[in-house]
C-alpha cells in the first residue's frame, strides 16, 4: 500500500484556500491510484475553538471535498474534519472516504482541555477500523497521542497500521516524535503521523510529519514546510516481523478492562468497524 501524508501550512479558517492548497500539492505529486492520502487535523480551518466559524455542517464543503478526492485519485482518504453536536459544541473528526463514495467518522475521543477543546467540542467513545488494500488501520487525532490504552485497544482489535492527524505545536515538537516511535514500536504497527506547519493566530508548529515502520524506525520525515511524502508499506513483511517477535500474544487485556471500568474485563475492549 502506498501512503501519501500532506503536509499543510493552513490558511486560517479559509477552507476555500485550504482545499485549493491541498488540491494542488496531491495534483503535483502525482498520486498512484489506490493510495492511502491523509490530511492533517481540521486541515481546512485550522485547530479552532470557534465552533460555528469552522464545522461544516450548512453545505458540508470540506466533506464534498474529501469525498471528491477519493473519487478523483481513486484513492482512501483521512482528514480533519468539524461537524456540529448538542449546545453548540462540535465533533472533531478524522473523515474517511472511499472511492465508492462510503465513509466513515472517528470523533477524537481527548479534546485537549488545556488548549479550551473539551468546552467547545465533545469527545468519542469509540476507537475505529476500517480495512484498506489489504490493511487493518485506525485513526486517532492530535492528542489522543498522549493516551496509550487505546491504540493498545486498537491492536487488539487487530490495527496495522495507525494514522495521527495533528495539529501539534512547535513548543512539544519532542514528544510528537517520540510519542509516535513509541506507538509504532508497543503496537508493532506502521504509524503515520500527520501533522501541520506554519502558524496560527496562537501557535507556531514544526511540521515534522513522519512515516514510521513497526519496529521503530522513520521511513521518511516531511521537516518543517509544506509539502507530500509518500512511502510504500509492506504487509507481508509486517506479518513476518510479528510472527518472528509475537510481543502482542503476550498482552494482558484484562488489565486494560480494569483500568477502564475498575474491574477485570473477560475480553479485550471492543472496537468499532
Amino acid at each position: 500500500m502506498n501512503v501519501v501524508a500532506v503536509q499543510l501550512d493552513i490558511a486560517w479558517h479559509d477552507k476555500r484556500a485550504n482545499h485549493e492548497k491541498v488540491r494542488g500539492l496531491l495534483e503535483r505529486a502525482k498520486i498512484p491510484k489506490n493510495s492511502l492520502i491523509v490530511l492533517p487535523e481540521m486541515f481546512a480551518t485550522g485547530f479552532s475553538m470557534e465552533v460555528q466559524q469552522v464545522t461544516d455542517d450548512l453545505e458540508r464543503a470540506t466533506e464534498k471535498f474529501v469525498h471528491k478526492l477519493s473519487e478523483e485519485f481513486q484513492a482512501c482518504v483521512i482528514a480533519g474534519i468539524v461537524s456540529s453536536r448538542e449546545n453548540g459544541k462540535g465533533a472533531n473528526e478524522a473523515l474517511v472516504t472511499f472511492p465508492d463514495g462510503n465513509a466513515l467518522r472517528y470523533q477524537k475521543m481527548h479534546p485537549f482541555t488545556l488548549g479550551g477543546e473539551s468546552d467547545n467540542y465533545v469527545a468519542g467513545q469509540t476507537v475505529k477500523q476500517f480495512v484498506w488494500e489489504g490493511f487493518k488501520i485506525s485513526p486517532f487525532v492530535c492528542y489522543d497521542l498522549r493516551f496509550p490504552e487505546i491504540f493498545r485497544m486498537a491492536a487488539l482489535g487487530g490495527t496495522e497500521v495507525i494514522a495521527v492527524i495533528a495539529n501539534w505545536p512547535c513548543a512539544r515538537e519532542e514528544h510528537w516524535l517520540t510519542l509516535l516511535r513509541a506507538r509504532a514500536i508497543e503496537n508493532q504497527c506502521y504509524v503515520i503521523g500527520v501533522n501541520r506547519s506554519g502558524k496560527d493566530p496562537k501557535f507556531p508548529y514544526p511540521g515534522r510529519t513522519q512515516i514510521i515502520g513497526p519496529k521503530g524506525g522513520v521511513i521518511v520525515d516531511a521537516g518543517a514546510g509544506e509539502g507530500v511524502i509518500s512511502a510504500p508499506l509492506s504487509h507481508e513483511a509486517l506479518v513476518e516481523y510479528r510472527k518472528d517477535l509475537p510481543f502482542l500474544k503476550d498482552i494482558r487485556p484484562h488489565y486494560l478492562g480494569r483500568a477502564h471500568s475498575g474491574r477485570a474485563a473477560e475480553e479485550p475492549l471492543p472496537v468499532s468497524r
